[in-house]
């Protein structure tokens, strides 16, 4: 390990001193043949109809440059899927994951590495940054931080355009955003930081957030003093902001911010080590049963507690994109509460966001994990809607939502 850190800020020290370096490292991980591909759709029952393989797919795993919460330069990582020899010039897409726990990233193309795939067979070439302190990134994670999130897509980006010069990719100018659940959350992040600090350097063609809990102070909190099934994010997030703001003496932060036995508890398990279900069963069901008295007083009675202020610092329902967006949700959604999504909106609306549409990708009996499917397939049907020359975006042809809505309804 230390041999790695001693490499690792060599590497760092050379890139920064290099004005206009962004990447540090890339290694390809894996290649699909079309054939590997086809294979894969028919085991996993992905219909060619909806999600057509087109081109092979080269993965690369990147290291590069990003800023962290305290302004301090940082390595960070994510995997490149790059189509091969794509017919077009390839779009990018920023592709923001979920909550991860553990740092370690495994390379088994489940979940948000197959959306990823499904993307690039199709043309896109995608980024997926694994955000601060994850992945092969140095730090504490930050989590549901937006600046951090945002510099870690939004420097992939740029780290992607040196990468594709060396495999020989041409790409055109349209760049799409997406992510779900905290992905969701970091793709508002990412689209509103370009609007508002890289205007005339890029140009977001449409976003699509799925599922993120962008009302951080307002219904996202409120799921702390009831039964959840995920108790863990309060701890995850009270370290990161605490990582970043000093919100609590870090010498005290345990003691100061959680009940025994919880003080002891969270300090264990939030080591990189366990997965989200083993701490989940160690944490009480009602989150603030967790929490000290004197914090819960605070939050509840003092709306200028400082960590209330910094929920809504990081709220993603208070800005009004001036590009397409599509925000999609789930009312069966357990995990973000789905009026995050109808919030959102109304705020963005409310002020004269031209081009903000809602999204229901499932009813009541669509669970957080389940609604993925059917978000992610809304998503792309609405960027494709912009690569065949709508300027708005629309819903998807006819017939592939006549589909969809078939196989939604016998699942």
């Amino acid at each position: 390990m230390a041999l790695r850190s001693t490499i690792s800020s060599l590497l760092l020290l050379l890139v920064f001193s290099t004005a206009s370096a962004q990447l540090i490292n890339y290694t390809k991980v894996d290649s699909f043949s079309t054939d590997r591909l086809d294979e894969r759709w028919k085991r996993m029952g992905i219909p060619q109809v909806i999600s057509r393989v087109r081109n092979a797919v080269d993965v690369y795993d990147i290291t590069y440059c990003t800023t962290y919460g305290d302004s301090s330069c940082v390595m960070a990582s994510g995997l490149y899927f790059v189509p091969i020899a794509p017919k077009k010039p390839a779009p990018l897409l920023i592709y923001n994951h979920g909550t991860t726990i553990r740092p370690q990233r495994k390379l088994g193309y489940n979940g948000e590495d197959q959306i990823c795939l499904m993307f690039a067979t199709d043309g896109y070439a995608v980024c997926e940054p694994d955000y601060v302190g994850l992945g092969y990134g140095e730090r504490r994670h930050l989590y549901i931080h937006a600046d951090s999130e945002a510099n870690a897509g939004i420097d992939m980006m740029k780290a992607v355009k040196e990468l594709d010069s060396i495999v020989g990719l041409k790409r055109d100018s349209m760049l799409f955003i997406s992510g779900y659940s905290q992905g969701g959350h970091a793709a508002m992040a990412v689209h509103r930081k370009l609007q508002e600090q890289y205007a005339g350097k890029y140009t977001v063609t449409a976003s699509s957030p799925m599922s993120g809990p962008y009302d951080l102070d307002g219904v996202q909190a409120d799921v702390m003093f009831h039964e959840y099934t995920q108790p863990h994010y309060l701890p995850y997030l009270l370290l990161g902001y605490n990582e970043v703001y000093n919100i609590f003496d870090r010498n005290k932060f345990y003691d100061m911010v959680f009940k025994p036995p919880y003080d002891d508890i969270v300090l264990g398990v939030f080591n990189g080590k366990h997965s989200v279900g083993d701490i989940n069963d160690t944490l009480p069901t009602v989150p603030k049963d967790m929490l000290s008295d004197s914090l819960i007083d605070l939050f509840v009675n003092d709306d200028e507690f400082i960590f209330k202020q910094l929920l809504r610092e990081n709220s993603m329902d208070n800005w009004v994109p001036e590009r397409p967006m599509q925000i999609c949700y789930c009312l069966g959604d357990e995990e973000v509460v789905y009026t995050n999504a109808l919030l959102a909106y109304e705020y963005m609306h409310a002020r004269g966001a031209k081009n903000v549409k809602l999204r229901k990708a499932g009813g009541k009996k669509y669970t957080h994990r389940k609604c993925a499917d059917w978000a992610v397939v809304y998503t792309k049907f609405y960027f494709d809607s912009f690569r065949k020359g709508s300027k708005k975006g629309r819903k998807g042809p006819v017939f592939k939502r006549w589909l969809v809505g078939i196989a939604k309804g016998v699942m």
